[in-house]
């Protein structure tokens, strides 16, 4: 199959209402929030979630979450394990060539693979680097002020013979009331050589962009609370591409924001939402695919 010829950028506009998008096990599981007082959601929590629609839309998944596995592997090694023959371990090129042929999410995000050899098995220390790069996303305006935590109680006693109150009866959740995301990506065809990553492939993480959020309900995430509001897909016309990632995403960045006169947003709808026209107009002769999310 061929690989990645065209240099793609992306951008996704995201919307959170009532839900915590991307807990902070560091600050009591609060949703992120940098200094500037902007949500975050981190790169690793958008690739687990594409992982998980990956493998949702029948993909083979190299890294999956212990609640949402597929298979009854206990660990990653185990996986590669159960899933490789015993001489693709003996040698790295095989290695790399098995395991990118295998999973989806390696030959897009890359891995590392660094198991101790034992005497029930080889070892191995490679390290593969992905061509899908994806950033960190940002709320547009500041969502410090739209935070709300609440008290919760258990209804009954985790231990003990439930005479009286465990200490963990009492908790707190947290959620952002309102706030728009957006987060940046790039494919780079020079590094799709190396692990086969594909057009096909590029297509298949774009479906599943538009539908980020499906089935990923949670208590801290009902149904619904978060929803993909739009897609924006570069495809260059070269290998290097026309435009660097950075003034591509640029030609977004600038342009979602609260709209005039609004000082305090309670839906998508009081964002500018740039069309395709506006996009490219700072990038001529780069062809803007706008997707909306369903």
């Amino acid at each position: 199959m061929d690989t990645l010829k065209n240099k793609i950028d992306f951008a996704v506009v995201v919307s959170v209402n009532h839900a915590n998008p991307n807990g902070d096990p560091l600050n009591g599981n609060r949703p992120r929030v940098n200094y500037d007082g902007l949500g975050e959601l981190s790169d690793v929590c958008i690739k687990r979630k594409i992982r998980n629609r990956l493998m949702q839309e029948g993909n083979s998944i190299f890294v999956q979450s212990d609640d949402n596995k597929v298979d009854d592997y206990p660990s990653l090694r185990s996986r590669a394990e159960g899933e490789l023959k015993k001489d693709d371990w003996k040698d790295e090129k095989k290695f790399r060539d098995a395991v990118c042929k295998k999973w989806l999410d390696v030959r897009a995000f890359g891995q590392v693979f660094a198991y101790k050899g034992d005497s029930e098995g080889e070892g191995v220390s490679v390290g593969i680097r992905g061509p899908v790069s994806i950033h960190p996303a940002f709320s547009i305006s500041s969502v410090n002020d739209r935070v709300s935590s609440t008290q919760i109680t258990k209804s009954v006693s985790g231990e003990g013979e439930g005479k009286k109150k465990a200490s963990d009866t009492m908790g707190m959740k947290h959620r952002v009331d309102h706030g728009v995301y957006v987060f940046y990506g790039s494919m780079n065809p020079q590094l799709a050589t190396k692990t086969e990553f594909s057009d096909k492939d590029a297509e298949a993480i774009k479906e599943v962009l538009k539908t980020l959020f499906r089935n990923d309900s949670s208590s801290a995430r009902p149904e619904g609370t978060m929803e993909v509001h739009r897609v924006y897909w570069w495809k260059h016309n070269s290998n290097n591409g026309q435009y660097s990632s950075a003034k591509v995403h640029r030609s977004v960045s600038t342009r979602v924001k609260v709209k005039d006169g609004v000082t305090d947003p309670k839906s998508v709808d009081d964002y500018m939402i740039p069309e395709k026209a506006e996009i490219e107009e700072d990038l001529p002769g780069l062809k803007c695919e706008v997707i909306n999310g369903e």
